[in-house]
């Protein structure tokens, strides 16, 4: 009796295993969401949808699309696809934020490491230190002394807390040991038609905001916070070149799943992401935005889940030490 129970289990099993390779092979049969933790419009938007459309080539038999479930700093929406059925069917797609928030948030609904499969990194996105243009310095060499001088006269704007001009604010801040008056708004939207009218003096904002601004004078660029300079801006000098040694700030986007989500999928989800970054025509509408695709080798769950970590590990310290916590 107990070697037919086994033979059953075994049989069962094997149906089950044959099952999900089956299941797998099929993915996907139905429309997949990707959920853009932001409202429509923004950079992580665009690049979702961007996205979307490339993954729909890729893996042909439905269509991607997008899903905009924004509020609360972008956890309204990551919590949607955590607590979502883990078959491949409801995928993230989300910045920085996701290192940050387990500092910024005290209370989160999620585990940021815990309760998702990776699938891999989308593209990385340099940003750029702005002044107004009535500021009375032309390079970082000339900024960087009248700042010392001038802190307390200096206001610097961000998107909001958490945001990505709001963390390269931080570690501005932390590389030229000196505290600026801060100005928080509701978006970069607002900061930059402020930064572009002299109210504030001083924006960190990633290239999918700030190339057009720049290109056409309305405000002044004076370094890119990688260490590479920009094949869209290759006069503009980096941080690390213009004396900020080791400076490195971008807006990175990956791809989750839910928990759960079996392997089978996660490989077929790697696959289409892969193929995706090689798209004709998502690389011509990154290089729009003034990004890239992430080479091959970090679109995987193994590079995904180490920069994530390393992300973590690098932001929480200059969060605890500016004390800013969102609610």
């Amino acid at each position: 009796m107990m070697k037919d129970r086994l033979v059953r289990t075994l049989a069962g099993l094997a149906l089950a295993v044959t099952a999900l390779a089956a299941g797998a092979q099929q993915y996907p049969s139905r429309p997949v969401t990707m959920v853009v933790p932001f409202a429509a419009g923004g950079p992580t938007d665009i690049v979702a949808r961007s996205l979307a459309d490339a993954m729909g080539r890729a893996l042909p038999g439905s269509n991607f699309v997008v899903d905009n479930t924004g509020g609360a700093g972008g956890t309204l929406g990551v919590s949607k696809v955590a607590r979502a059925s883990a078959d491949g069917y409801t995928l993230l797609v989300h910045h920085i934020g996701m290192a940050t928030s387990p500092t910024l948030y005290r209370k989160l609904p999620y585990d940021t490491l815990k309760d998702f499969e990776y699938v891999g990194l989308i593209n990385e996105v340099a940003m750029t230190l702005l002044v107004k243009t009535a500021m009375p310095v032309k390079d970082m060499k000339e900024f960087l002394p009248f700042l010392r001088q001038n802190a307390s006269k200096i206001s610097l704007a961000n998107a909001g807390i958490g945001s990505a001009s709001h963390l390269c604010g931080l570690l501005f801040m932390s590389a030229v040991q000196t505290d600026l008056v801060t100005v928080p708004y509701k978006g970069t939207a607002p900061a930059l038609a402020d930064l572009m009218g002299g109210q504030v003096d001083l924006l960190c904002d990633q290239t999918t905001n700030t190339v057009p601004q720049i290109k056409s004078g309305k405000v002044r660029a004076l370094a890119v916070t990688t260490p590479a300079r920009l094949p869209v801006l290759p006069d503009l000098p980096t941080l690390d070149e213009s004396g900020l040694k080791g400076f490195d700030v971008a807006v990175w986007h990956g791809l989750y799943a839910p928990r759960g989500t079996p392997k089978p999928v996660i490989d077929r989800l790697v696959s289409g992401l892969q193929q995706s970054l090689q798209d004709p025509a998502i690389v011509k509408r990154f290089a729009e935005l003034g990004t890239e695709p992430v080479p091959l080798a970090k679109a995987t769950p193994e590079a995904l889940r180490t920069h994530l970590t390393a992300e973590i590990d690098k932001w929480a310290p200059l969060i605890r030490k500016a004390g800013t916590y969102a609610d």
